[in-house]
């Protein structure tokens, strides 16, 4: 049958092409006869009774042709309407039509089999498939809205059309719906992806101070144990570890445990830490995991940068990269500080041959610079002086904190003008020998001009704040330090690397004591033997203890608002204290940093938090004595710092939200730290 209809609309295209030729045919022989009757009109009329026959002939033809035209597309039609009646019944897909209300006008056996109730129609499409929103079909006719969802634990994919119905009522508008089954392929997906291969980079942070504060004898035993407890998270997770070096390990294994490893919050972390032989000092490891990249090469990359990552946060924790994504377990140890200064000696030989090769050095800070900020500048412009190098910092706006220090510097005959230049000179003045040395920041949305990382391609960071997700990515010189007490203590100790005798002004010995001073409390955290080196060669280039106290004297107002936060205190979990400070006094996030310090004095404070309006924004200083890791509860509300000192900015937000937004995160995390 289907032969025959084959056929028959071939010899039809070929009658069709026909007729087209005799037209043409007909028009040339009346041409003839017209030219023959002017000739002759004897000859002429018998040319005409010849036109007349064969044009005769054709119109018999003709009509004949229009019957066999309409009898086929009759035909055709029926043909037509007959496979799409076929069609919509064997449709490999389950099919449905909609009116514009959303019930259900003709569904086909496929649609039928996907539920147990059998008698559907005019009933609402939403109430069988709940994701199926009727608003979001389209409005026009073109348009295929798309739409996945799950039903009876299967993947579905929903295709819906708006069409426009001829029937004997007339025209009407309905929706066809049909639903492809992706399960397999998802589930194809799905199961090459926990195949998939990743790479974990695996460091021993503090091998070389923890291998001298143990006997020569019990060092071997102690990597032996370290060896078999790496080995045997190989052996579950079904993969292969390698040590590469003897405080470095690869580990490759298969995607689908990474979860069971998330769902332990990486005991391994603790597991290390544990290990006590005689060694003074715990054993912590830092794990960098690259999840999702296209091939091993790239998953390497990602592995190395999260184990970067790591390592800036201090260590003692887990990074999972997952392209622009990040991950963070562990971080529960405060940092160790290094002993050697070999690291400090090679970034400062670095930094020495980058600003040989530069005409001009930016010095630039933080937002709402501090007193470490402001020193730690200072100190960098000194050294780039001493190269013979011009040198400016990047300052559109001084603080309370900074006012001191900063009229003195501008008072001075030592500095020209030019010390400190806004964001727009900085701008003007960068370019391709332009180097860009960041002090006290590694993110870029808190630094005081971000335009300036992208006009700069040499760019160097010196930080000890622990570095986050958001970090600088297009340094050619990284030094971040999260043990080193400030940034101050950081500069001070290149500084003597960079050239052979150092000569500070007493001004900026002052400014890189004060930075110091102010990020250790007096001395009193976060302070180690570097850290009263580097005071001590501070001192010894005329460092004065009373000049600098006065950087840090308050007013009246302030000291009564730091009064007045501490006194309205809320106690949460017994142990943390909340509060809001005052924001009617010149720097209410310096005397909130204070009240936020001050409240730790207070017996059974294991921690506290401190918030304050400022610029149209809040912001919140959060400070421990060690137990609390507000670093960990500041990330989750956008933040950042380190296991006891950290902070966090938020704009449009009141503090009642803040306030309530700061407790889920406590509980967050106290709920993780249980799960530990």
């Amino acid at each position: 049958m289907w032969k025959y209809r084959m056929n028959k609309s071939v010899d039809f295209l070929k009658l069709q092409n026909l007729f087209k030729w005799s037209n043409l045919y007909v028009v040339v022989i009346a041409c003839f006869t017209v030219i023959i009757f002017f000739q002759n009109w004897k000859w002429g009329i018998l040319a005409f009774l010849f036109f007349l026959l064969i044009f005769t002939v054709h119109i018999y033809h003709m009509i004949h042709y229009q019957k066999s035209t309409v009898g086929y597309l009759q035909s055709l039609h029926g043909i037509i309407h007959s496979a799409e009646n076929n069609m919509l019944l064997t449709f490999p897909f389950p099919y449905v039509i909609l009116d514009m209300e959303g019930k259900i006008e003709w569904y086909n056996a496929k649609f039928e089999n996907l539920f147990e109730q059998k008698k559907m129609f005019h009933k609402q499409i939403g109430t069988l498939l709940p994701e199926l929103d009727i608003t979001q079909f389209p409005s026009q006719e073109e348009v295929i809205w798309v739409k996945r969802f799950d039903y009876n634990e299967r993947h579905y994919k929903a295709y819906t059309q708006r069409m426009l119905q001829v029937g004997e009522e007339g025209e009407e508008n309905i929706y066809i719906l049909y639903l492809l089954d992706e399960t397999e392929n998802i589930d194809l997906k799905v199961q090459n992806i926990r195949q998939q291969t990743l790479v974990s980079s695996i460091l021993i942070d503090n091998y070389e101070e923890v291998m001298q504060s143990l006997e020569e004898v019990r060092r071997p035993l102690l990597i032996a144990l370290i060896d078999r407890k790496l080995n045997a998270l190989a052996g579950d997770v079904e993969g292969i570890i390698k040590k590469i070096d003897r405080d470095k390990y690869m580990l490759l294994f298969p995607y689908k445990y990474l979860k069971n490893i998330e769902e332990k919050r990486f005991e391994i972390l603790d597991e290390i830490r544990d290990i006590h032989i005689g060694n003074d000092l715990p054993v912590t490891l830092s794990i960098g995991i690259g999840v999702g990249g296209r091939n091993l090469p790239e998953s390497m990359d990602y592995a190395r940068a999260a184990i970067d990552l790591a390592l800036g946060r201090g260590g003692d924790q887990a990074v999972i990269k997952n392209r622009d994504k990040y991950a963070f377990y562990g971080g529960k140890t405060k940092e160790v500080e290094k002993s050697t200064r070999v690291k400090a000696r090679i970034k400062a030989h670095a930094l020495k041959e980058l600003i040989k090769e530069s005409d001009r050095v930016l010095i630039m800070g933080h937002k709402g610079p501090d007193v470490d900020s402001l020193g730690a500048a200072i100190g960098v412009y000194r050294g780039a002086t001493l190269l013979e190098k011009k040198a400016h910092i990047v300052l559109n706006e001084t603080t309370t904190s900074i006012q001191g220090l900063y009229n003195k510097l501008k008072g001075s005959s030592d500095y020209s003008e030019d010390l400190f230049v806004s964001s727009v000179e900085a701008i003007r003045l960068s370019g391709e020998k332009t180097l860009l040395i960041v002090v006290d920041v590694n993110r870029p949305s808190y630094v005081e001009c971000p335009e300036l990382l992208d006009l700069n391609k040499n760019i160097v960071i010196f930080d000890h704040h622990r570095a986050s997700a958001e970090f600088i990515q297009n340094a050619v010189l990284s030094y971040v330090e999260p043990y080193a007490s400030s940034t101050c203590e950081m500069v001070a100790e290149i500084l003597q690397y960079m050239v052979d005798k150092v000569k500070l002004k007493p001004i900026e010995a002052d400014a890189l004591f004060a930075g110091i001073t102010i990020d250790t409390k007096n001395f009193s955290i976060k302070t180690g033997v570097r850290t009263f080196e580097a005071a001590a060669f501070l001192r010894r280039h005329g460092a004065d203890s009373m000049r600098v106290k006065m950087f840090f004297q308050n007013d009246m107002a302030s000291y009564r608002a730091r009064a007045a936060t501490v006194k309205e205190a809320e106690i949460y979990h017994d142990d943390m204290a909340i509060s809001v400070c005052p924001s009617d006094i010149p720097n209410p996030a310096l005397t909130a940093a204070q009240a936020a310090d001050e409240l730790l004095n207070i017996s059974g404070i294991t921690a506290s938090f401190v918030m304050t309006e400022m610029d149209n924004q809040i912001v919140m200083s959060a400070r421990s004595l060690g137990d609390i890791n507000v670093q960990l509860i500041m990330e989750k509300l956008g933040g950042g710092g380190h296991l006891t000192v950290a902070g966090a900015q938020f704009k449009h937000r009141n503090v009642d939200d803040i306030r309530q937004k700061l407790k889920q995160a406590i509980d967050e995390y106290l709920e993780e730290e249980n799960k530990l």
